[in-house]
């Protein structure tokens, strides 16, 4: 089976190229095969010099780069990048690659011995030690809601770590929701479908993650969609 992986890119860290060259040949060589690289730019405005793009074509060959002038958000990205994607198994995460290479490993080794269709990651407390209080309460005030209105068996949706198999690619290109909580909606749009395997698989970070300031001016409009998911 072939794999592609999908990084969303918006002002990245200063030599974000350099990690993104070295954890995706760790990721190759942990899964044992060549992959598919896909990396899209969201919003040419933002930090991406011609420079990291020329050392990232001259060191990884199979490498495919989307970009567009305006950011669009997470969600939007990642649709761009996986309807041109070529593998048999899909994995996106972020441009830093907070997660262990044995996270990765560990949804894409599932999904290649047909354990499931969608490999979901979800976070342990250890990683909830590592995140700033804040985000702490966003994301727990967010499972209380899902687990509440929702009735989903996978409350922790937000993680940036997910994969499927290319017959789960329909559902993500079908979301609609730009940002925040578009991976709540292309998780519950799995269960609603009920024709497919999903599976929460536990992931770490790594030991030297930053987590960025957030833009808490998309809480409102997030809780729209969070509305509008309700009522689909």
């Amino acid at each position: 089976m072939t794999t592609s992986l999908v990084l969303p890119c918006y002002n990245p860290a200063p030599n974000w190229e350099l990690n993104v060259s070295g954890c995706f040949a760790q990721v190759c060589n942990a899964i044992g095969e060549k992959a598919e690289l896909i990396i899209v730019v969201d919003g040419t405005e933002g930090t991406v010099s011609k420079e990291s793009l020329a050392y990232l074509k001259q060191t990884i060959p199979d490498l495919t780069i989307v970009q567009y002038e305006k950011n669009r958000g997470k969600g939007f990205a990642l649709r761009e990048g996986i309807k041109i994607a070529k593998g048999d198994i899909i994995i996106y995460t972020d441009i830093d690659f907070p997660y262990t290479i044995e996270s990765i490993c560990n949804i894409h080794n599932g999904l290649a011995a047909n354990q499931y269709d969608a490999g979901i990651g979800v976070k342990n407390e250890a990683y909830y030690a590592k995140v700033p209080a804040i985000r702490r309460f966003i994301s727990s005030f967010l499972r209380a809601l899902i687990r509440i209105f929702l009735s989903m068996p996978i409350t922790d949706t937000q993680c940036g770590l997910k994969g499927f198999k290319r017959e789960v690619d329909p559902v993500f290109l079908s979301t609609t929701i730009d940002r925040y909580l578009f991976d709540l909606e292309f998780v519950r749009m799995c269960f609603k479908a009920k024709t497919y395997r999903l599976k929460a698989i536990p992931v770490q970070l790594n030991e030297n993650v930053t987590f960025r300031k957030m833009n808490y001016r998309i809480l409102l409009p997030e809780m729209v969609n969070f509305l509008k998911l309700l009522l689909r």
